[in-house]
């Protein structure tokens, strides 16, 4: 029996639209090391195949999977590695919550990689942004075809890394660098949570999949092995996990710094695929935090502050991609109120909206600032401005500082630098000057000036976006 005899049709589909982009990613990344001098349209070809490719598989798969009458499709090529009880399975699951935003990532992946051909067309970092763009489509495919935490982490890694790295896109720049290092000292400060979260799921039962934690299929499940106090503390993890990916309260000063990059992959990253990301992990968790009402409150008061606070931030912001940012913001901080209501549903309904109708406005943003001048100037410069109502409302004190709360966007990059970035900084010297000793090196320790804190942080968070 040949290796693919031993294979459903289903099950080669799954793992064949996670691969496409990763190899499409491979091609071009061997290309490049091989000093290859591919040309813009072979490498727009390439990422049009290997996207394509992707929905039309998972096309395949979703109407297979309704034929036979299945509700999940499960594949494990094999195990990464193992010692003693622990393993590390490569499982990959696809059911009625992965197959959507599956769907999603390949058409909006594909539809980004379209438009930028003629965005970045002549652009010095053209086939970096393509290279950048195929690893970032296979790592979320990653997260949403994962059929345990263990490997979600993979797709989650590779998401932070690309956004990182594309964010600093315009690299003979300071300030895309110093944000795209502020976003990272955030990103990692979150995937704290999720690591520890995903080590304490096999400390409290031996594994992470999914099939071990859960009873049933989405969305209707029950936790499995984990107590009531086990579930909270993961559940609580995981939050923190999700809101600095989704740029929840208090970590949502990222978000704006991010718009230094192109737009189309603020269009892809933070309208679309990447800020989502935070709500799959609290949708695919969801009996984690159901079996604790607190932690499920907390995901409420969490979403329920940032909605309020993008509100605000995104009605004083003074650029259109910072506007629609906050505004992105707030759609998210509804979808975690979803989530913590149990509307799973809703919840994912409104993650594909949203996600199609935020990328639209991130791509048409110029175009509507041109039109917008357009029509403005037509009209002699006399166009009424547009939504007043609730200020209307207010007295004029209350709104006076309502408006200078707004233009601190909520004190929010206080916050992180107080609490995040420098005890972040803080470790990250003390860890460095501990392997110095390990290592014997009282030289380097001598020859290294030491750097106050507070250039350091004027260097990262100096700018508001």
């Amino acid at each position: 029996m040949s290796w693919i005899d031993s294979y459903s049709a289903n099950q080669i589909l799954l793992m064949a639209i996670v691969a496409a982009p990763g190899v499409a990613f491979s091609l071009l990344g061997l290309c490049w090391l091989l000093d290859l001098n591919l040309g813009e349209k072979t490498i727009g070809r390439i990422t049009a195949v290997a996207y394509l490719a992707s929905t039309i598989m998972v096309a395949m798969l979703f109407l297979n999977m309704r034929e036979l009458g299945e509700t999940a499709v499960a594949v494990s090529p094999g195990t990464w590695f193992e010692i003693h009880e622990y393993s590390f399975p490569l499982t990959l699951l696809a059911d009625w919550l992965s197959i959507p935003l599956m769907m999603l990532t390949a058409i909006l992946t594909g539809l980004i990689g379209s438009f930028s051909r003629r965005y970045l067309h002549r652009e010095s970092g053209y086939r970096r942004f393509f290279l950048l763009l195929n690893l970032f489509g296979f790592g979320s495919l990653l997260i949403f075809a994962a059929g345990s935490f263990d490997l979600l982490i993979g797709g989650w890694e590779l998401v932070g890394i690309t956004s990182v790295l594309l964010i600093s896109f315009f690299q003979e720049r300071r300030e895309p660098v110093r944000n795209a290092v502020r976003v990272f000292a955030i990103y990692r400060a979150g995937d704290i949570g999720l690591l520890v979260g995903v080590f304490l799921l096999h400390h409290f039962s031996t594994s992470a999949s999914f099939a071990h934690l859960f009873i049933g299929q989405w969305p209707i499940q029950q936790i499995g092995p984990l107590t009531a106090a086990q579930a909270l503390t993961v559940g609580l993890l995981f939050l923190v996990a999700a809101a600095a990916k989704a740029a929840q309260f208090p970590f949502s000063g990222w978000l704006p710094r991010a718009m230094e990059g192109p737009t189309p992959s603020s269009a892809i990253f933070y309208g679309a695929i990447s800020v989502h990301a935070g709500a799959y992990l609290l949708l695919r968790s969801s009996p984690i935090l159901e079996a604790v009402p607190f932690a499920s409150a907390a995901v409420i008061v969490v979403g329920a502050v940032t909605a309020v606070v993008g509100t605000l931030a995104g009605r004083a912001s003074a650029d259109a991609k910072t506007a629609l940012a906050h505004g992105a913001l707030a759609q998210l901080g509804l979808i975690f109120i979803e989530i913590g209501f149990g509307l799973h549903w809703l919840a994912l309904l409104h993650i594909l909206g949203h996600a199609a109708v935020r990328t639209l406005e991130f791509l048409r943003a110029p175009s509507t600032l041109y039109d917008y001048h357009r029509i403005h100037a037509a009209a002699g410069g006399e166009l009424e401005p547009a939504g007043l109502y609730y200020e209307a409302a207010l007295p004029a004190g209350f709104r006076i500082w309502l408006y200078r709360y707004a233009l601190e966007r909520g004190h929010v990059d206080t916050i992180l630098d107080r609490f995040v970035v420098k005890p972040l900084h803080v470790l990250a010297c003390g860890l460095a000057s501990l392997e110095r000793r390990v290592l014997h090196e009282p030289e380097a320790v001598e020859a290294r000036p030491s750097i106050p804190f507070g250039a350091v942080t004027e260097k990262i968070g100096g700018n508001r976006g």
